[in-house]
């Protein structure tokens, strides 16, 4: 059991009463550029792979099971580093599992063979899946209430800006240096970020949630001089009256069980749609006809929804809230679903795809990165953030068996469909038992209380 927050610092409402200026820019580019090489990572298996299996160094089965370590070790990962964070910090969690990830990633350039490759990619695994979980959660603890969706959505445009880039880099790389120099690169980058993050300070909200409320203190003095460059700050909103303590037995009691269960199963959902329709997009043009290049190049077309989809996120969770944006997008996500397998026409059938793309990629931006985080106190979060993450990772160990079984049977039908399904009890869920926490500070939302007005705007802050 943590101790009860102290009252003397107020980190949460001196944090969000500061405007948005190179202080959190810079707080954002440090976990970002993290977050970008998590997911250069996790694309450049396709890449990776197809070199693998050409030169005869891996075979289909074994390609199969790097599939399933990667995710095998991002759910331990998620598991691992909510415990790790709620205890040891943000900072400190947040660096060792950059350190694991990089090491591993440059150890599996000298792999002799496929079965070291594939545990080499389990641990690399674990630092993924650890990333994830910690870098939306420290970004939450810093942005002010009214910015909060648009940094943390930015977070998952660097997650997803690696598709693309891991693609073309793999495109150059590959044939002229081979399949091991991609790990090089990520290995290096991390241990690169992994540096640079030496600077990163720890977070001020989770000092003082664990007690060490002079730490806090002296942290946020130094935060206010940078963010306030010499003008005076508004007044903070009063702190909120200290609750008991909290651990991890109490995220299966209410209130939080409920929380915990709908991120579990937003996570669940979001995991399937990625995993189970849009890394799969290949294989169903090719299935349904298409040449292989012409089945690339549509996946492509429609790959480019991601970054517009979670940019469409980031800058709209603000101003429209969660709650309607999460649920907006399943709709027209399950609109362009039933539209996709009616679609014949060869040039429309790219189209469509991309209009199915872009909700699923704000949904991204929305469950990773803004919402999950945003619901659990302090001194849990992490915890929360990863048993939920652990759940979605799991989806995608039994995804594409169930996706394979529903493509033979029913074909593109039986999988829009099983997207389909799934977004309708997502909105029923969010609907239902979802909380708004848009503009509302993480320790009101923690309380339950109403959300608070939004302070007063200074002239040269950027909300």
């Amino acid at each position: 059991m943590s101790e009860p927050v102290s009252p003397a610092v107020n980190a949460g409402g001196r944090l969000d009463r500061l405007p948005i200026g190179p202080f959190h820019r810079r707080i954002m580019w440090l976990i970002g550029i993290g977050m970008f090489f998590d997911g250069f990572d996790i694309y450049i298996a396709a890449t990776v792979l197809g070199a693998t299996l050409r030169s005869g160094f891996s075979t289909l089965p074994q390609n199969a099971l790097f599939v399933s370590s990667t995710f095998v070790g991002m759910m331990v990962g998620s598991f691992l580093t909510g415990f790790l964070g709620d205890r040891y910090g943000r900072r400190f969690t947040y660096q060792a599992n950059l350190l694991v990830f990089g090491l591993a990633s440059i150890a599996a350039a000298f792999a002799p063979d496929m079965a070291v490759l594939i545990g080499l990619r389990f641990i690399m695994g674990v630092g993924l899946g650890a990333e994830n979980v910690v870098g939306y959660s420290t970004m939450t603890e810093f942005v002010p209430a009214r910015s909060r969706g648009r940094f943390l959505g930015l977070m998952a445009v660097f997650v997803v800006t690696g598709l693309p880039v891991a693609s073309l880099i793999g495109y150059v790389v590959i044939p002229a240096f081979g399949w091991r120099a991609m790990f090089v690169l990520g290995g290096v980058g991390a241990l690169g970020v992994w540096y640079m993050r030496k600077s990163l300070p720890e977070s001020p909200r989770w000092l003082e949630s664990v007690g060490r409320t002079a730490e806090a203190e002296t942290l946020m003095q130094a935060i206010e001089r940078e963010a306030a460059r010499g003008e005076p700050l508004p007044a903070p909103a009063p702190p909120s009256p200290p609750g008991p303590g909290l651990g991890f037995a109490d995220l299966f009691r209410p209130p939080l069980l409920s929380r915990v269960l709908l991120g579990c199963l937003c996570l669940i959902v979001i995991n399937t749609l990625l995993y189970g329709f849009i890394t799969w997009l290949p294989t169903f043009f090719i299935r349904q006809g298409l040449s292989v290049a012409t089945s690339f190049g549509y996946a492509l077309l429609m790959g480019l929804g991601a970054p517009v989809g979670s940019a469409i996120g980031a800058l709209t969770a603000d101003r429209w809230g969660r709650k309607p944006t999460i649920i907006g997008a399943s709709a027209a996500a399950i609109a362009f679903g039933i539209l996709y397998p009616m679609t014949q026409d060869p040039v429309l059938l790219p189209l469509v795809g991309f209009g199915l793309t872009v909700p699923i990629y704000v949904l991204v931006a929305l469950l990773f990165g803004i919402y999950i985080p945003e619901l659990f106190p302090t001194e849990v979060r992490l915890r929360a953030s990863g048993l939920c993450n652990t759940f979605g990772r799991g989806a995608t160990i039994v995804t594409p068996f169930l996706v394979v079984a529903l493509f033979e049977a029913y074909g593109i039908v039986g999988v829009t469909s099983l997207m389909i399904g799934l977004l309708s009890l997502q909105i029923v869920a969010v609907a239902l038992f979802g909380v708004e926490p848009s503009r509302r500070s993480l320790e009101r939302l923690d309380s339950g209380t109403t959300p608070e007005p939004a302070a007063a705007p200074i002239p040269r802050s950027a909300a």
